[in-house]
């Protein structure tokens, strides 16, 4: 028999894992799974938990947010040793969730990790940490680890919005030099590039979907966005220097499209940012620390998950 490590957010969405979890493991038991179920306890539970799991497990399922997904993953890279990963969703916006396009039913979700179909996803290196999905700072990327559970359960995708309409009242910026190859398909080797300039928001992604929003680094960076290609989707905004160039921002972001004047877009494997001052960084939705200085590297294809 086949054993499986189930690891549980209780708390992600609305808690509706709670009314589902006899007939996920019912589901993996009829997969021939010996299923161990651990329910985390406080933020940065499953890392650790992950990764002093045994090597007997075949499989490791999480539900919860993407959060959640990135301590999972997060704790099986510090362990040295892969497993492959099912992802039953369970978040209130789910997006890379979206980008694998997982069922949103809790139930079909655990059926398809059963179906042994694995997909070799690229993973994040942010200087000793990893991130799955996204990796940013500036405004509105407070807004994920500094909603409270509590909101996001009860308005889902719209209180993101909410609370990140709060924070257009106080828009900062951050003087930052960027160093890194910006890669093409007719420049696949990359044009070296070298950007100091003042930003209100940066992120590094691996992802269709941010936000709730579809990427809009597919417009412009000359290559369709990839989950499996190494190399990131980079998306860094500049400072506005009134309300109306914030305004045509703002517009660009909604409408998913982009403005060059006030953006810099690109995919690059790695990426070197020094800031003059320390800036908050957000990994896949969870606060990720201070730092001005920040190296970024893809992990093509790290780890396998079920999809």
């Amino acid at each position: 028999m086949l054993k499986a490590l189930l690891v549980i957010n209780p708390h992600a969405g609305k808690g509706k894992i709670k009314g589902n979890l006899v007939d996920i493991v019912d589901t993996l038991v009829k997969a021939d799974y010996e299923v161990t179920v651990y329910t985390t306890q406080c933020r940065g539970d499953a890392v650790e938990h992950v990764k002093n799991r045994s090597k007997d497990y075949d499989l490791v399922v999480c539900s919860g947010g993407d959060g959640t997904l990135d301590e999972v993953v997060t704790g099986m890279i510090q362990s040295g040793f892969n497993t492959d990963i099912g992802y039953i969703p369970a978040g209130s916006t789910n997006d890379f969730a979206n980008s694998l396009e997982l069922p949103t039913n809790m139930l079909s979700a655990a059926q398809l990790i059963t179906r042994n179909n694995n997909f070799a996803c690229d993973i994040g290196r942010f200087n000793d940490d990893v991130f799955v999905y996204i990796a940013a700072f500036g405004i509105f990327t407070e807004v994920s680890y500094g909603t409270s559970q509590e909101m996001k359960n009860v308005l889902g995708h719209m209180a993101y919005i909410l609370e990140g309409m709060r924070q257009l009242q106080n828009v900062q910026s951050y003087k930052m030099t960027v160093k890194g190859y910006s890669i093409t398909n007719d420049n696949p080797q990359g044009e070296e590039i070298n950007i100091s300039d003042e930003f209100i928001f940066g992120m590094i992604t691996n992802s269709y979907s941010i936000g709730g929003f579809r990427s809009i680094t597919n417009n412009i960076t000359g290559r369709t966005v990839e989950l499996n290609d190494g190399l990131f989707e980079v998306t860094l905004i500049k400072m506005p220097k009134n309300p109306i160039e914030l305004n045509s921002i703002i517009a660009a972001l909604i409408s998913e499209d982009i403005d060059t004047k006030y953006m810099y877009c690109f995919k690059a494997k790695e990426l070197h940012i020094e800031s003059e001052g320390e800036v908050a960084w957000t990994l896949d939705g969870e606060y990720g620390g201070n730092h001005n200085i920040v190296d970024l590297k893809n992990m093509p294809r790290a780890i396998n998950i079920r999809c």
